[in-house]
């Protein structure tokens, strides 16, 4: 067990990859550490021959992990799609524990990036004593990669400004990376690829070009079909992270759970659940990964400053915060939300109350 606040997907999930590994019998891609149909196991859940139940990393639909999984083992690299919350950097990670066993190699996106986070920079110390020599080169994550054979992630790639974006199509087209200041280049060794994500309803997206965007194989990661599905999601997350923040699970009922999950879909999708009443939608997305935040911020209001259970008012403040992010626009979707769908409902009025308190 380790004391890390969040551990890498394959250190949490070592033993699941081992076993799996163990009963693995299909044909593995090159540098690969698991077939792809055992990825896509990994990924979805299921049983390993001898038995072991493997726990879903991802909860949708299985085509689409399959096409993730097969566009790795060709040379054409995955770049993953969605608004957020619909968990690609979770899927990123754990396609690239599952493939190579290493989730670490990464490239965090901003809109500030410098070309030397995709190709390489330089120790300046040894770069003045020695000149520009192997040694002084400081590898980058894709660098490192490609050396290795592994799998590397970019996060966000839509942030990094387009001239920089551009260094990659080199490095997807011809599996090299050019070192002109050494008269040489890096070779990428066979298992290596790349996973990039993008979420382009972010203010600041740079648009991919068109000879990059050639590069990929884009798969559209969709919100949760169904109510229950959601709410699957948002309870399996929230209950992992409260194991390790150690909070009991009677902080976060499932009841509680299902109308937060009722709120967000309804208003996200501009519709109640019913289908008989449209209703505003905010400018926030209200993702899954918003109702995840909202229930741990209520888990822990519960914990440290209530009875232990989660009630109404636990949520409330968290549910407000969520949801009005302009505070005139928002506000008042919000506001005709709770007089015109929440108060109506039966078995919401504690709900209704706290959240009104909170407007």
């Amino acid at each position: 067990m380790t004391d890390n606040i969040r551990p890498h997907a394959e250190d949490l999930f070592a033993h699941e990859l081992q076993a799996l590994a163990a009963a693995d019998k299909n044909a593995k891609p090159p540098g690969w550490q698991l077939s792809p149909r055992a990825v896509v196991t990994y990924l979805i859940g299921g049983k390993t021959e001898n038995g072991m139940e493997i726990t879903p990393k991802y909860y949708g639909n299985r085509r689409l992990m399959e096409i993730a999984v097969a566009t790795l083992a060709t040379d054409r690299a995955l770049l993953l799609v969605g608004i957020p919350g619909t968990a690609k950097t979770r899927v990123s990670e754990h396609l690239a524990a599952a493939v190579c066993g290493r989730s670490t190699l990464l490239v965090q996106g901003t809109a500030g990036m410098s070309e030397d986070a995709l190709r390489y920079g330089w120790n300046y110390a040894r770069l003045l004593s020695e000149g520009p020599t192997e040694k002084a080169v400081v590898a980058s994550p894709v660098m490192t990669a490609m050396q290795k054979g592994k799998v590397v992630r970019i996060e966000e790639l839509t942030r990094i400004p387009s001239d920089v974006q551009d260094n990659l199509i080199t490095i997807l087209s011809e599996k090299t990376l050019p070192v002109p200041e050494l008269n040489t280049e890096i070779a990428a060794k066979k298992g290596f690829n790349l996973i990039a994500t993008a979420n382009t309803q972010d203010k600041g997206v740079n648009e991919l070009s068109s000879a990059l965007r050639r590069r990929f194989n884009t798969v559209v990661l969709p919100v949760p079909k169904t109510l229950e599905e959601e709410v699957q999601i948002v309870k399996t997350r929230v209950e992992s992270i409260g194991q390790s923040l150690e909070l009991p699970p009677a902080a976060a009922p499932l009841e509680e759970i299902r109308r937060l999950v009722t709120i967000f879909r309804e208003l996200r999708s501009g519709r109640t659940e019913d289908g008989r009443d449209k209703v505003k939608s905010p400018t926030s997305t209200l993702s899954v990964a918003e109702a995840i935040s909202v229930m741990n911020s209520g888990q822990t209001l519960a914990v440290h400053f209530g009875d232990g259970k989660l009630k109404a008012a636990d949520l409330a403040a968290g549910i407000t915060g969520a949801i009005v992010k302009d505070p005139v626009t928002d506000k008042n979707v919000w506001l005709e939300y709770l007089e015109t769908v929440m108060k109506e409902r039966k078995g919401w009025e504690d709900l209704y109350e706290a959240c009104r308190e909170n407007v």
